[in-house]
């Protein structure tokens, strides 16, 4: 077994390197991106516990594997060939991967159920994928109208990207975000507005953004209104400003009941 997963260590970085999948990318032989796929599950979800287990029980493996044959059959003009395969997929696993998209190495896919990724969709190297996550466009014309991908992005469950936006290397895209606009490098994204939480430089400290500051996001902003408000009573009661609330009175009546008064 672990000749099987063996995988280069210079190949990975030349990978990583550069944000085109495509890019410094030695060709490999069908087995040999086979086991790097497998390599990859293992090194990301430590639920995988035996090769036999991740061969015959991650669907994620088997969407790439059949998206592999499938982007062949693509880039031969094999358009039919290649979308029943990936039809067939589909059916399989929950995951529809079109054959056109350009998917780099070591592509994780974890649990993947709902998983759409759409034609013109370009991913990285060392990416992972959740559930639910789509990939898809905005545009009805025949052009890039799905994301790019750098390397080592990380989508959370349920999160959307839309449009032919670029997601910088290493970003990471919190569970049901929607992203509609290019993310940079080393950036945490979060929320329905898909706002930049955190951009991290490597060697310079995190810079953190305020919610209703990243955008003019109205909910978020009466949120913080509100907790500033009950940390502010909080903070009078303390000081003695401020008394206790008197119990109401239908809990004084319910108390005297339960003590044996009666009604």
């Amino acid at each position: 077994m672990s000749t099987l997963l063996e995988s280069s260590s210079s190949t990975l970085a030349a990978d990583q390197a550069s944000p085109n999948p495509r890019a410094n990318r030695p060709r490999l032989g069908a087995f040999a991106r086979v086991r790097e796929d497998i390599r990859t599950i293992f090194e990301r979800d430590p639920a995988a516990r035996s090769l036999a287990e991740v061969i015959f029980c991650y669907p994620g493996l088997h969407a790439v594997l059949f998206h592999r044959v499938a982007h062949r059959f693509w880039k031969s003009r094999l358009y039919f060939a290649a979308r029943f395969l990936s039809h067939v997929a589909r059916t399989l696993t929950g995951i529809e991967i079109h054959p056109g998209a350009t998917i780099g190495r070591r592509f994780f896919i974890d649990h993947g159920l709902g998983v759409v990724i759409g034609e013109t969709a370009e991913v990285g190297n060392d990416v992972t994928l959740y559930q639910g996550v789509t990939l898809g466009g905005t545009s009805l014309e025949k052009k890039k109208r799905h994301p790019t991908l750098g390397n080592g992005v990380i989508v959370g469950a349920g999160a959307s990207v839309l449009g032919a936006l670029q997601v910088g290397d290493g970003a990471r895209i919190g569970a049901g975000a929607i992203v509609v606009k290019d993310v940079p490098s080393g950036a945490t994204v979060v929320g329905l507005a898909g706002r930049v939480l955190e951009k991290h430089v490597p060697g310079q400290p995190p810079v953190t953004t305020r919610l209703s500051e990243s955008r003019g996001d109205h909910d978020v902003r009466v949120i913080e209104v509100l907790m500033e408000k009950v940390e502010l009573l909080e903070s009078r009661m303390v000081e003695g400003e401020l008394s206790a609330p008197e119990e109401p009175k239908t809990r004084r009546i319910e108390s005297a009941f339960e003590e044996g008064g009666g009604i």
